[in-house]
């Protein structure tokens, strides 16, 4: 574990100063005169530095969170504060949010200090022992353990892990933590149905370059049982195919439809959820969500309708090819929000009320993007006021 032997404000200053022009010497270094033996061991000290450095990041997080909260200095949570402050994303800063709680020094109400939750996998850390996959494997063995670990096996459990880390790669030190794991717990765990419900899982994640998106997750018993029913019937050949100018969404299709079905199992499906996600939301029974009504609501311009070239944006923070949102504007319970080219202008709004209605304010929200200010996590179809305006607002 780090001490933390400096406490006088020039002190750490100083060595701040020290340290930027020791990393700025280094960086316009050059390494032609050195033989390949000194490069290598060169590297190996860089990566020493760099396993080090989480330690000492540990620490002023630390400090820093004894100051303040993060409401204090405007943010919704600490993960928050490092991807605004430091510009990483929010992965990474939840990331170092949670190997902080476990690594970083803990002090008491009272001010007291106490060690890290893991300690020997700390000391390993700030000795430059072991790197940031090493820390996951034994932050990850924790957070589920086996069987619940009395202080002792808990202590003694971690300490062997830190030191089979330090000697070994994350690879050998996942295989020894799972030895580990069947040691503590040879016959199992009794199934439990509340661990069964908590366990139930699905993740999609952000749109990629070609505007596909990967979907991950992990099913209950329950949500298995009934979701496959469902695809088997809407997923079967011949059914809710886009390639068919007419296609088969009740009923049996047709050996034709059958026949030309090229796609596969997995495609399938994904046409299956599609046709299902459009049938729940032009039934109209959803409501409202956080004063809007459910729906797909997309914005575009009158130039990319035009030419149909270009994407529209929908309040799931989704871009659509403009393909795709002519396509599903015959759907007529969806919204589509047409601007004056280049400007935040509806073209057509429709309604004459002095009152805001859901429409209105469905043509509001997508046209600030629904974001509460800069760097906003969230997209439009997520935001929501935190602060009811009586006065001089403007509907329209």
């Amino acid at each position: 574990m780090l001490a933390n032997t400096v406490s006088d404000r020039e002190t750490v200053l100083a060595a701040y100063d020290e340290y930027d022009a020791a990393c700025a010497k280094v960086a316009a270094l050059n390494y032609q005169g050195l033989s390949l033996p000194e490069l290598l061991e060169l590297q190996s000290r860089r990566e020493y530095h760099v396993r080090c450095a989480p330690a000492v990041d540990h620490a002023l997080l630390a400090e820093i969170q004894t100051r303040t909260t993060p409401a204090e200095i405007g943010a919704k949570s600490w993960a928050d504060v490092l991807a605004i402050r430091l510009r990483i994303s929010a992965k990474e800063a939840r990331r170092r949010v949670a190997e902080a709680a476990v690594l970083g020094p803990r002090t008491t109400v009272t001010g007291e200090s106490l060690a890290p939750v893991l300690p020997a996998t700390s000391d390993a850390q700030a000795a430059g022992a072991i790197n940031a996959e090493h820390v996951a494997v034994i932050k990850k063995f924790f957070t589920k353990p086996p069987v619940p670990l009395d202080a002792a096996t808990h202590a003694q459990t971690e300490a062997d892990l830190a030191r089979i880390a330090g000697g070994n790669s994350p690879e050998i030190l996942k295989q020894c933590a799972d030895r580990i794991a069947f040691l503590l717990n040879q016959d199992g765990a009794e199934p439990v149905d509340d661990d069964c419900r908590r366990h139930g899982e699905i993740f999609i994640g952000p749109q990629q370059a070609d505007g596909t998106s990967e979907i991950r997750g992990r099913l209950t018993p329950e949500a298995r049982a009934t979701i496959l029913p469902i695809l088997s019937r809407y997923g079967a050949p011949g059914m809710c195919n886009p390639a068919d100018e007419y296609p088969c969404t009740t009923g049996t299709p047709s050996a034709e439809a059958i026949a030309s079905d090229t796609r596969t199992a997995a495609e399938r499906n994904h046409d299956a959820l599609v046709a299902i996600g459009r049938s729940v939301l032009s039934a109209g029974e959803l409501g409202e969500h956080n004063g809007l009504p459910v729906s797909i609501v997309v914005s575009t311009t009158l130039r990319e309708l035009e030419t149909r070239t270009g994407t529209g944006l929908a309040t799931s923070g989704t871009e659509l090819p403009i393909g795709d949102v002519i396509r599903m504007a015959a759907h007529a319970h969806h919204y589509l929000v047409v601007y004056e080219n280049h400007r935040q202008i509806p073209l057509y709004l429709g309604r004459s009320k002095r009152v805001a209605t859901p429409d209105s304010g469905s043509c509001c929200t997508i046209a600030t993007a629904g974001a509460p200010g800069p760097a906003a996590p969230a997209p439009p179809i997520a935001a929501r006021s935190t602060t009811a305006e009586k006065t001089s607002a403007k509907v329209d």
